[in-house]
């Protein structure tokens, strides 16, 4: 059987010329099986959490599964990832780095560029798609940040979806994060309903859904290995959590960030976590000092952590009910268990002061500290879509100095990794400082498994697996590492690590859309990380020979993995058409949908941001006369037309800060009707009002103001919907936001 070219070939059908099959011999039967003895696989991957988050890795916030899995496994303390999600993901998944599966950053910034369409080439195969070829049943739970946006919708091409990327099995959301009370879930390619369950929370369903899973796989053919991908949307924006989560961590933080990064810190070196020679990095200049935060700061910015560590720990507590189901199967122990805490450090997005709603970041409309302190009390609730401010993000990054998108710098990069597989390896609760990627996964698999990284797929040959297998360091804590050289690269924001040594450059804040220098004059800096754990001493010009040689080979390795032409731009790229990346909706100025539609993204849907447009829907109404006709966004910023009580009405929602409704004053009369909601944009730029009419059947019921506009998106999951309102509400529809009667279609044009 030949595994290195898939699908693996099925032998020739026999010919017969016996006529009776009583007296013919049956061929034996072809059927792919995994080889003997190969392991399970489970792969948890947790959303910005930095390397010093969990107490596992010396943190803050107890863990308790994943201390479990330490204790009986293995702690990688030189581990990395890319500084982004999307970008991680893909190099886990694939074992090939970000930029050779065209994820420079994250779906929603996609160019044209080699390195950064968002589009994984054909040279690359996932390994859930190898793994299932062989013999694997393959499942995926929770966060799928691969799918371009363009491509979500039944259009598709469906061919980066989870399903048609090697799993058999996706329940999840689609993109960078999720409302965790009201997500927007997929199973399969089918859009699902949440559950109705005034206790739910996404990553409970998941868990659920995980667990029912296994379960069945194991008892229909407990014979085979499976692969399963647990990727919650914890700990990513909105930290949202169970109150009792949250309330069991009220006054821990009280102290600030300095004095927890200095306690961090010191447990990171007693428990061997870093070398005892290790230097705590200093913050960022912009990050103030904890005693010079108002009282209102410091309340505010407190309560912002309990909310994300209620967040972190109720996640460990879900992943345990997966472990323990995992045990009670007897399948444990030759389950190869891998726990990657954070799929890049800790993020900085929440910029200075943190976000109630992170909406309003993403419309550049700033939030503060008083108007947040007098909702403190909701931080995490559903009223909420917080984030923390960004002196946490670095606390949970010691000893680093930075965080999320600085891919040169070891706290955006660096996350604690563990390792548990009982019958694979003897050590129990060893560190192994071995440098390690996350392309460094896909490889480790393919060896523990024997499943060969194939050499063809589909008759295309495949590019050479570009990760380094680690399963030589499980049982061999001295052997020298095999991953000697590694570029890092995020918004400019660059880095080349060479056998111990790493050069960099500091190019870009989190928190800023402007850069330091330009590209070509950003500053290199030199360390020596087998004797500077935290990059606290630069050596730049005491070696500037190695420091040249180390720049002109991250140059040769950017040119190799299509890292150029470097892109530092980050709100520009979001808008489609200047970056010749596809849109269904380019070029269009109207558009007919029908009832039923729904989970429609901004690329999908059309854009009535900052200009005029009509709506016009023909609908037969009931005696109840109720529900949504079309509606965009939701609790934190969206739009609607609907009807309330027999009255049409358009409701224009501001970042869940404010609101305009228009509404007729008298109810409609059951029957066919043709409703029309008219805006004429004031102009004059972005984010402007403008006035709205309703028209039914040629009359106009009613009219108002919208005194102003989004001019960014409305929400990253709380999409468009025709006859329903999907996910939050955008306004209060009385009993239900389901249309009561029916929706022939729904025409949107919009005028420039």
């Amino acid at each position: 059987m030949d595994r290195t070219s898939l699908p693996i070939r099925e032998p020739a059908r026999p010919f017969y010329t016996e006529l009776d099959v009583r007296n013919a011999t049956p061929p034996t039967r072809f059927e792919v099986k995994a080889p003997q003895g190969a392991p399970n696989v489970v792969i948890v991957l947790i959303d910005d959490m930095g390397f010093g988050v969990s107490e596992a890795f010396g943190g803050p916030i107890p863990m308790p599964t994943l201390n479990r899995l330490a204790n009986n496994g293995l702690r990688y303390n030189r581990f990395h990832t890319t500084a982004l999600c999307a970008p991680t993901r893909v190099a886990l998944l694939t074992g090939y780095n970000h930029h050779s599966n065209n994820m420079g950053a994250i779906t929603e910034l996609a160019t044209t560029y080699p390195g950064n369409t968002a589009v994984r080439p054909q040279t690359i195969t996932p390994m859930a798609e190898v793994l299932r070829q062989n013999g694997y049943n393959t499942a995926q739970f929770g966060k799928c940040h691969e799918v371009p946006p363009w491509e979500i919708s039944n259009s598709g091409p469906q061919d980066r979806w989870p399903t048609r990327s090697g799993f058999e099995k996706f329940y999840g959301f689609l993109g960078g994060e999720t409302n965790q009370w009201s997500p927007l879930i997929y199973d399969g390619v089918t859009m699902v309903e949440t559950p109705e369950d005034p206790n739910y929370h996404f990553t409970t369903d998941m868990t659920n859904q995980a667990i029912s899973w296994v379960r069945l796989q194991q008892a229909l053919t407990p014979g085979n290995p499976f692969f399963m991908y647990y990727a919650p949307g914890a700990t990513h924006a909105p930290h949202h959590a169970p109150k009792a989560f949250i309330d069991k961590y009220k006054g821990k933080f009280d102290k600030g960030w300095d004095v927890l990064r200095k306690e961090t810190f010191e447990r990171q070196k007693q428990m061997g976590i870093i070398p005892r020679n290790t230097q705590l990095a200093p913050k960022p200049a912009d990050i103030k000092d904890w005693d010079k935060l108002s009282p209102d700061e410091q309340k505010l910015f407190a309560r912002q952590m309990e909310v994300y560590a209620g967040f972190a720990d109720h996640t460990d507590y879900e992943i345990g009910r997966l472990v323990k189901t995992l045990e009670d199967l007897g399948v444990m122990d030759n389950t190869v268990f891998i726990f990657i805490a954070g799929d890049n450090g800790a993020s900085a997005e929440g910029q200075m002061n943190g976000m109630f709603s992170e909406m309003s970041y993403f419309n550049e409309v700033p939030e503060t500290v008083p108007d947040m302190l007098k909702k403190a009390d909701e931080w995490g609730s559903p009223s909420t879509y917080p984030h923390y401010s960004a002196g946490w993000a670095v606390a949970m990054d010691v000893p680093f100095t930075w965080t999320k998108q600085m891919a040169s710098d070891f706290g955006g990069t660096r996350n604690g990794m563990v390792v548990c597989w009982p019958k694979g390896i003897k050590a129990k609760g060893e560190v192994r400082s071995q440098f390690a990627h996350v392309v460094d996964i896909a490889p480790t698999i393919y060896e523990i498994s024997k499943i060969p990284a194939p050499k063809t797929v589909n008759g295309i040959p495949q590019d050479p697996i570009e990760g380094t297998s680690i399963a030589y360091s499980f049982n061999a804590p001295a052997s020298p590492e095999k991953h000697k050289v590694q570029y890092f690269e995020m918004f400019g924001n660059r880095g080349i690590y060479s056998d111990g040594w790493y050069a960099r450059t500091i190019h870009k804040a989190p928190w800023s859309s402007k850069p330091y220098n330009d590209l070509s004059k950003d500053v290199w800096e030199l360390y020596n990380t087998k004797e500077d754990f935290s990059l606290a001493n630069n050596l730049a010009a005491k070696e500037p020979a190695r420091l040249k040689s180390l720049q002109d080979l991250f140059m040769k390795e950017a040119v190799k993995y299509h890292v150029l032409p470097l892109d530092d731009r980050t709100f520009e790229r979001m808008i489609a058409s200047q970056m010749g990346r596809p849109n269904i909706m380019e070029g269009r100025t109207s558009v007919t949908y029908g009832e039923g539609m729904k989970g429609m993204g901004v690329d999908v849907f059309v854009d009535l941001r900052s200009t005029s447009y009509t709506i016009k829907a023909d609908v037969e109404v009931d005696n109840n006369g109720n529900g949504v006709i079309v509606c965009q966004g939701g609790r934190f910023g969206g739009l609607s037309f609907y009807l309330k009580g027999g009255k049409p009405a358009f409701t224009y929602n501001f970042l869940g800060m404010s609101g305009n409704q228009i509404m007729a004053s008298e109810p409609l009369k059951p029957g066919k009707h043709n409703l029309v909601f008219d805006f004429n944009y004031d102009g004059g730029g972005q984010g402007k009002g403008g006035a709205g009419i309703i028209m039914v059947d040629g009359v106009k019921v009613a009219e108002g103001r919208i005194d102003k506009t989004q001019p960014g998106i409305f929400s990253v999951d709380d999409l468009a919907d025709v006859g329903l309102d999907e996910g939050t509400p955008v306004a209060d529809y009385g009993p239900s936001s389901k249309f009561s009667g029916k929706i022939d279609k729904v025409y949107i044009e919009v005028r420039k």
